[in-house]
């Protein structure tokens, strides 16, 4: 089986939405893509963690944690964790709150995530950025080096630009325009 190609017929399948949308950037979109339904299936799990881990070890790099803003992030993630595992190349997991908790230590980072450790950040569906530079803004706090962002989609709407400006490298496992061409989407959006 390829991994990708199934991920990505996956991603068509159960995250792919066409209609009129308002996204969390306050954009107008003709097409939503909810990849949370692909992220938190049995399949996709299992397909993501193949994926997306892989794409990282391709890559040349060496983080010791993988993770996120919450929720997001999180399954992507935790799968990329357990495929490490499989792998015998042990990656944690951890997850950024939006806010910091008001209870215990009050700490915005969850998992153990020691700092000073190197990250990759990664991201469900990368539009402006706004949510891994959230995240690589927490982490920054804490030291840790962002060896680079990983999106499961990529919207190529400026998400891109903005994370090379922050000076960090993006990876990115889809583009949006990949999806809707597999989807048989005749008049694509042009990418911003």
């Amino acid at each position: 089986m390829d991994h990708r190609q199934r991920l990505k017929a996956l991603l068509v399948e159960r995250s792919l939405e066409l209609g009129d949308f308002t996204l969390a950037s306050g954009e107008r979109s003709s097409y939503y893509i909810d990849a949370r339904r692909t992220t938190m299936s049995a399949e996709g799990q299992f397909l993501v963690g193949h994926v997306a881990h892989a794409r990282i070890r391709d890559a040349g790099l060496q983080p010791q944690f993988v993770g996120g803003l919450t929720m997001g992030a999180d399954p992507i993630a935790y799968a990329v964790a357990h495929r490490s595992w499989m792998e015998g190349d042990p990656l944690n997991a951890f997850s950024v709150r939006k806010q910091a908790k008001s209870h215990g230590s009050g700490g915005r980072v969850e998992g153990g995530l020691p700092s000073g450790s190197p990250v990759v950040v990664v991201e469900d569906t990368l539009t402006t950025g706004g949510s891994a530079l959230a995240a690589v803004s927490a982490l920054a706090t804490m030291g840790c080096p962002i060896l680079a962002v990983l999106t499961l989609v990529d919207r190529e709407a400026g998400g891109r630009e903005q994370l090379e400006a922050a000076g960090h490298e993006l990876l990115s496992l889809f583009t949006a325009r990949e999806l809707l061409e597999t989807a048989g989407v005749e008049d694509l959006p042009t990418p911003s």
